[in-house]
């Protein structure tokens, strides 16, 4: 028997909320409770969080380019308090704490702009974003107390004033955050943002945890994380994570924020509706881009377990994808992070702050980059289509989040035409492959099944197959390849990426079905021409939305941004192709190159070993596991001079260091200072080393503390196993490598 789903229409009928339409007015820009309108038109915006404070100010630019180039339209940014205002009175925003230079600078590159304003942000800062003279003030915080809003009052008005020239450019604004049970709180911060000369179409808070919001006056954001640093060292992979590797209408989560609402004793309600509210569509602002390490517990999600997550979101219906984070950084200064010495149950590290994120602390793209950005492509490409298309769940669902053997999938369909999406992936408890995969969809004028014979679905496969799709006069009924893109032309074309382990059909409106073999050449179907891409070239693939639309291969990392100029950075010499439509074919594109790719070993020798045994435990914190002291790393850690060619201090090669090393605590000093640091979790540590202030002729320190083998903090299962081949503790730096870039751009 084929899996069954029927299209269900939307539940509610399409209304206009007074947020955006009445209220907030901006040309071009407006809301309904199912999407939103940017001139004229449905979009499905992507949305990724970047700290402009956490990013030197020379890097803004580049930052914003790669994450334009995957895909991303949005760039949301806390504005931390804690970061501006050192004393009271005296708040700062200049060098990378110009927060309107910043907005400046992500329109030009072609991105829309929401400030996150708190004025409590938490992203991993100290006091959850709080200066400590806010925090040591005598009020009751993130509530109405005159006091509190006496400082909150003059802290709007000094943003206000600094975002004035740029406010019209400016699409959102979040209200505090995380913020469970002070509706009214809300709508205060609402009119004290508005006093300050701050407005936006688009006013948003997170709803997560069962947050009471004020009826009309936010748009509720949601999140869903697969992993987190947050629950115990000991605790299982619990379910708040599971669910979001599943389809499902319900938004809410109770287990974002657990480490903040157990520090304030706040119970998280459970459950949540199909939509967010009858006014409101289903949107993001936090899914897991990656994850934030803290000392006890060290996830480290997979592109595949990111990418999962936010398959499953847009197959729930949403209508605005957003992530935190999608940029990493490191903190402007030591000891502004969230921790134990702050009371919160869990330790940050000091200075760095990758997340793990698709561009790293470095400016590096993680493998989940390329994972995302086929999904952003689909969604830029397909977005107005989606926005009108509801989500259905199959007849047959799982029983739980313990289930492995019922297939995942639902449908978006507006009746007529839609996508299937299947999520056949979970981390920590790999799932086997399906066997006999055959889907019946019911539609309001027919229904159809698909393939055409019954396919075995590989773990590890996200698709999302086209059903009725029309395009260049052609009518797809369906495939069984993941769609990507639609290049303009004469001759559109359809571009489909095939499933690993699945062979692709193509069904014609008419009955007819095609077996097709992937490669880089397409089929020509009429007046449409259908690309169908091999499964292996998944991570080279990038579509450039830029006024047109192209297609490029490339293994190497590509930035654009609003005016087109594709830039090249790459570890060795550079390769581009890009689709020609009118010839059918890749053509190796021109390249420009500013500086050839170098990469040595660097020659690491030890300057003082580490102590003979390190304590399995510094302390404890709530029941957690504690990082040691600055002056207890220091007095145990091992030191390691690193001597490095002079060329890595050359601005054009933007040299990395990659240290391969297994310990517990690391930092990077150069000349004494310590410019980032790192909790080990098994991964490859990298450092941009003009961002740190390498010179030539500068000291590079490389510091590390053992990890004890008896230590009570969770590493993931590879780094595990060789915590647990070790009797005593475990120090090693297995490699160290510095990489000076190809950088150039294409001609």
């Amino acid at each position: 028997m084929p899996l069954s789903v029927r299209h269900q229409p939307w539940a509610t009928p399409l209304r206009r909320p007074r947020m955006s339409n009445d209220e907030d007015v901006r040309a071009g820009l407006s809301l309904t409770n199912r999407y939103l309108i940017r001139d004229g038109r449905p979009v499905v915006p992507v949305s990724g969080e970047l700290h402009y404070s956490r990013v030197p100010r020379h890097r803004w630019a580049e930052r914003l380019r790669q994450m334009k180039a995957g895909g991303v339209t949005v760039v949301a940014t806390y504005v931390f308090w804690l970061h501006h205002s050192e004393r009271r009175g005296a708040a700062r925003f200049d060098g990378n704490l110009d927060v309107a230079a910043f907005v400046e600078c992500a329109v030009e590159t072609g991105l829309d702009v929401v400030l996150r304003i708190g004025p409590w942000c938490h992203g991993e800062s100290r006091n959850g974003g709080f200066p400590d003279w806010v925090q040591q003030a005598p009020v009751r915080h993130r509530t109405d107390d005159p006091g509190y809003l006496e400082l909150v009052t003059e802290w709007f008005r000094q943003i206000g004033q600094e975002v004035k020239p740029v406010i019209d450019k400016i699409i959102g604004i979040q209200l505090e955050n995380e913020l469970y049970d002070q509706p009214r709180h809300l709508v205060t911060l609402k009119r004290l943002a508005r006093e300050a000369g701050m407005s936006a179409p688009l006013w948003t808070a997170t709803a997560w945890g069962g947050a009471d919001l004020p009826e009309a006056e936010v748009l509720p954001l949601y999140g869903g994380y697969g992993d987190g640093f947050w629950v115990d060292a000991d605790a299982p992979w619990d379910p708040t994570f599971r669910d979001h590797y599943f389809f499902s209408h319900v938004w809410d989560d109770a287990g974002i924020g657990a480490d903040v609402r157990r520090a304030q004793a706040i119970e998280a309600a459970s459950g949540g509706p199909r939509t967010p509210s009858e006014l409101f569509p289903a949107a993001t602002c936090e899914l897991g881009g990656g994850m934030a390490t803290a000392y006890h517990r060290r996830p480290r999600p997979s592109a595949l377990d990111v990418a999962a997550v936010a398959h499953c979101k847009i197959g729930n219906g949403s209508a605005w994808q957003g992530y935190y984070m999608y940029a990493g950084g490191t903190n402007p200064g030591p000891d502004l992070q969230e921790s134990h010495a702050t009371g919160y149950p869990n330790d940050i590290a000091r200075l760095g702050y990758d997340f793990h994120a698709p561009i790293g602390e470095a400016g590096t793209l993680a493998p989940s980059h390329a994972e995302l950005r086929r999904q952003h492509a689909f969604l830029a490409a397909f977005g107005a289509q989606l926005a009108e298309m509801p989500s259905s769940l199959p007849e047959v669902r799982p029983s739980g989040v313990e289930d492995a053997s019922t297939l995942r999938w639902a449908l978006r369909s507006d009746g007529r035409s839609g996508f299937l999406f299947v999520s056949w992936h979970q981390p920590h408890f790999p799932l086997p492959a399906y066997r006999g995969a055959r889907f019946r969809v019911v539609l309001e004028d027919g229904e159809l099944e698909l393939p055409s014979t019954p396919v075995d679905v590989p773990p590890g496969t996200l698709a999302r197959w086209p059903v009725n799709l029309t395009a260049g006069g052609v009518t797809i009924a369906w495939a069984t390849a993941s769609a990507l893109t639609l290049l303009p032309g004469d001759v559109p074309t359809l571009v489909l990426i095939a499933e690993a382990g699945i062979e692709p059909e193509i069904a014609l409106a008419g009955g007819e079905i095609r077996q097709v073999t992937p490669g880089l050449e397409p089929v020509r179907l009429g007046g449409l021409d259908v690309l169908v891409l091999p499964a292996e070239t998944a991570g080279s693939v990038w579509v450039a939305e830029d006024g047109g639309r192209r297609l490029l291969l490339s293994d190497d990392e590509l930035q654009w941004d609003a005016s087109g100029r594709v830039r090249v950075k790459a570890v060795k010499t550079p390769s581009v192709r890009v689709y020609d439509p009118s010839s059918q074919s890749f053509i190796a594109a021109s390249l420009g190159l500013a500086s050839e790719a170098l990469a040595v070993g660097v020659d690491v020798e030890r300057v003082r070993p580490a102590a003979a045994t390190v304590p399995v435990s510094y302390g404890k914190h709530d029941g957690r596991p504690s990082a040691p002291a600055p002056e207890v790393f220091d007095e145990l850690a091992a030191v390691y001079r690193l001597r490095l060619p002079e060329w890595a201090a050359e601005p054009e090669r933007d040299a990395l260091l990659r240290i391969s090393w297994a310990g517990d605590v690391a930092e990077l000093r150069v000349d004494g200072r310590t410019f980032t640091d790192r909790y080990w979790d098994g991964s490859r540590w990298t450092v941009n080393l003009a961002d740190a202030g390498y010179r030539p002729g500068a000291e590079v320190t490389l510091h590390v503390l053992p990890l004890a083998a008896g230590s009570p903090v969770y590493v993931p299962a590879q780094a595990r196993d060789r915590l647990a081949a070790v009797e005593d503790q475990l120090l090693a730096i297995d490699a160290v490598e510095v990489t000076g870039r190809a950088t150039g751009e294409l001609v």
